[in-house]
């Protein structure tokens, strides 16, 4: 006879993983003046992001209350909008605009991601505690409240992406958002430690987002809000655990039910840091165009060599591009494009764009030009290969560099020089370069829906770290309203 020997029902501790990202929010002092400077900057480019993406119609259909005609009382308002929403449809709302366009912070290692889409929640949730505080007369949050979660949710966000990949299992990487959110948004909230960690053991028991809607035969525009509804999920999940819902304290480590015998293969997470404020100092910038990161570099270099080629289409023979493994697994595609997720998620379309034009803009992904023939006519001609030294150097925590090469040689067999670069213009080496750019594009991208008057006094409070950061979020919500 065989017996079953019936599992244990003595609840555990709460697995460490969870109690130290609880540990962390609620404890750990940020005292790096460079995290919040970058912090300020985040937020700049994050909204102007959002802003621009309120000008495609594919975007703004998506947005609003779930249910058609509904306001809230003292509810969280969306940027570029009139819309005054829950806080959950908010969060939805403001993260489906922030990840639209692509266009801004980047986050790549084992793992990779856009922690700016955390800001979806913690706009969302302050605005509206900001609100319903001062109908009680009570104070407000203020802005650094905001940038302080902004450096904690990067934090949490891209340490875990380090060494733990998602993708490999087939998960997509939005579930960093929806931990990273729930972690910062029930301490905004006023959850405990314990509250922290009965909300994060709820993220790990949810289901999580599969990666088919960035990957051919199926890359569609669920990747565009996909981050929305992770921050949003986020959010509902503090909510509800700030209702004195129960915990799951062995989320991930539960024999067989666990996350990681499920979801994982068995593995635990590893880590390389513990949690600070190292990865928004070392956020990568989307700066001079809406491409994939794994791809920044060499669009650079295509617009570099647009003058050479722009006359010679007709005479390449053909194109060598070399890259890191990431990309190559990523973004290296061949055959047809279905629609924009399709093509910005495409290394060969983003280094022709950049052959054909000397720049690649969000229009460039429209159907309109990807009609152009010769744009396949030039993916034809590319050859993608990996170099192991730029493998190894974009993972080297040091580093952390993004490095493409590329080379044309043309039928009568002459050639342009090769061109590599490791470090875009967002990254942390080139900061100094970068910021300035970051500041005109900021002005640029909210210009295209904000009036004039409106632009000049949000640009004059976010040039001021010491007068953003004591603005009531509120005041700082309001002048964003269209």
């Amino acid at each position: 006879m065989s017996h079953h020997i019936a599992d244990s029902n003595i609840k555990p501790n709460y697995d460490s993983e969870l109690t130290n990202v609880a540990q962390y929010v609620n404890q750990y002092q940020i005292n790096s003046e460079e995290a919040y400077n970058t912090a300020r900057l985040c937020l700049m480019d994050t909204l102007g992001c959002g802003i621009l993406a309120l000008n495609y119609p594919a975007c703004t259909k998506l947005l609003g209350p779930i249910v058609p005609g509904i306001s809230v009382e003292c509810g969280a308002r969306v940027p570029g909008t009139r819309y005054e929403l829950d806080p959950v449809q908010a969060a939805f709302n403001i993260g489906t605009i922030i990840r639209w366009l692509d266009f801004n912070d980047t986050w790549l290692a084992a793992e990779w991601g856009h922690p700016s889409d955390n800001l979806g929640g913690i706009l969302a949730i302050a605005d509206y505690l900001s609100r319903t505080r001062k109908a009680s007369s009570k104070s407000p949050l203020l802005m650094k409240d905001v940038l302080t979660a902004m450096i904690k949710a990067h934090e949490i966000q891209g340490v875990m992406a380090l060494e733990n990949s998602f993708n490999r299992v087939g998960l997509d990487h939005v579930v960093l958002v929806k931990l990273a959110t729930t972690a910062v948004v029930t301490a905004l909230l006023g959850g405990s430690e314990d509250d922290i960690a009965r909300a994060l053991s709820q993220v790990w028991v949810d289901g999580q987002s599969l990666r088919t809607y960035r990957h051919a035969p199926n890359a569609g525009s669920r990747k565009s809000w996909a981050a929305g509804d992770a921050t949003s999920r986020g959010v509902r999940l503090a909510l509800l655990t700030m209702k004195s819902e129960m915990g799951y304290p062995s989320a991930l480590t539960a024999k067989q039910w666990g996350f990681y015998d499920v979801s994982f293969k068995g593995k635990p997470f590893q880590f390389q840091r513990s949690y600070g404020s190292y990865v928004m100092e070392n956020v990568l910038f989307k700066i001079s165009y809406p491409a994939e990161f794994h791809a920044q570099t060499a669009v650079e270099i295509a617009a570099q060599l647009h003058p050479l080629v722009k006359n010679r289409l007709e005479d390449i023979e053909r194109i060598e591009l070399v890259t890191h493994e990431s990309a190559v697994r990523i973004i290296s595609k061949e055959g047809p494009l279905h629609n924009p997720a399709d093509r910005d998620h495409c290394l060969q379309y983003m280094v022709a764009i950049g052959l054909l034009f000397g720049d690649l803009t969000a229009d460039h992904y429209e159907d309109k030009v990807a009609q152009d023939a010769r744009i396949d006519a030039l993916r034809q001609k590319m050859k993608v290969s990996e170099n192991t030294a730029f493998t190894k150097d974009y993972l080297d925590p040091e580093k952390r560099s993004i490095t493409n090469a590329i080379q044309i040689f043309f039928k009568d067999g002459t050639s342009t020089d090769k061109i590599t670069i490791e470090y875009p213009i967002g990254h942390r080496r080139r900061r100094e370069e970068g910021i300035p750019v970051l500041e005109r594009k900021f002005k640029n991208n909210i210009s295209t829906i904000l009036p004039s008057a409106q632009v000049d006094k949000i640009i004059a409070l976010c040039s001021d770290q010491k007068k953003l950061e004591s603005m009531p979020v509120d005041e700082f919500m309001e002048m964003w309203i269209v």
